[in-house]
């Protein structure tokens, strides 16, 4: 009998493992979502009034840009390989395989983001309250960035230079999450309770966790028809 939980495990695994090769997704995301961080107080200036209260904003918007320039590596590199073929042809049903590749981009790309993001918060003036709704925002909301950007990626997958096109797809499902994450560091800068816009994240990251690997699956047997 095939164990399809140990086939899950194994994609997660390969996955994350070459996320953090030489090159890999995991580690450009990661590098771009410091760099740019760090340089927008060069960029805006010092006063550290100004820099808490744009901080959330430039760190949820850098953290999304982070996660969508890693998009296309989900289904790509199997693809030019062949290693996708397989997968689709293996004894796990394909939406689990979308499920499998969705989770390790969250943990290879995005959960370092989240890691960065205390520091970053307090590079950025957030008071200690403030920084840590902020990562616990982003916590919470960001695998809506995988799941929703996984039915993108299908989408384009066999497009030659689909990076575009899967940003101009994929962009505006974001903005949900992006304004419910501000909105909570935001509301306990403010002293109010950011527990209503925590909960709305969540409900978008459920929301999508039901419908994308699905979708993907879906969208994948488009696109390699």
């Amino acid at each position: 009998m095939v164990n399809l939980h140990r086939i899950f495990s194994e994609i997660i695994r390969r996955d994350i493992r070459l996320a953090w090769a030489q090159g890999g997704t995991g580690t450009m995301a990661l590098s771009f979502f410091l760099m740019a961080v760090t340089l927008f107080p060069f960029g805006v200036g010092p006063e550290p009034q100004i820099l808490a209260r744009i901080g959330a904003g430039i760190i949820w918007v850098v953290a999304l840009l982070a996660a969508l320039i890693s998009l296309d590596r989900i289904f790509q590199a199997d693809y030019e390989d062949g290693s996708l073929d397989h997968l689709m042809l293996s004894p796990l049903p394909l939406w689990a395989v979308v499920l499998a590749k969705v989770i390790a981009h969250w943990a290879a790309t995005i959960v370092p983001l989240v890691l960065a993001s205390p520091f970053l918060g307090f590079l950025l003036n957030l008071n200690t309250e403030a920084t840590g709704i902020l990562t616990l925002s982003l916590l919470i909301g960001s695998p809506a960035f995988s799941l929703i950007g996984a039915i993108g990626a299908g989408l384009t997958v066999a497009l030659r230079r689909g990076g575009v096109l899967l940003s101009l797809l994929v962009l505006p499902l974001y903005i949900p999450t992006l304004i419910f994450g501000v909105g909570a560091v935001d509301a306990m800068s403010g002293f109010q309770n950011p527990a209503p816009h925590l909960a709305l994240l969540a409900a978008t990251s459920l929301f999508a966790l039901l419908i994308a690997p699905f979708a993907t699956a879906a969208a994948l047997k488009i696109a390699l028809e």
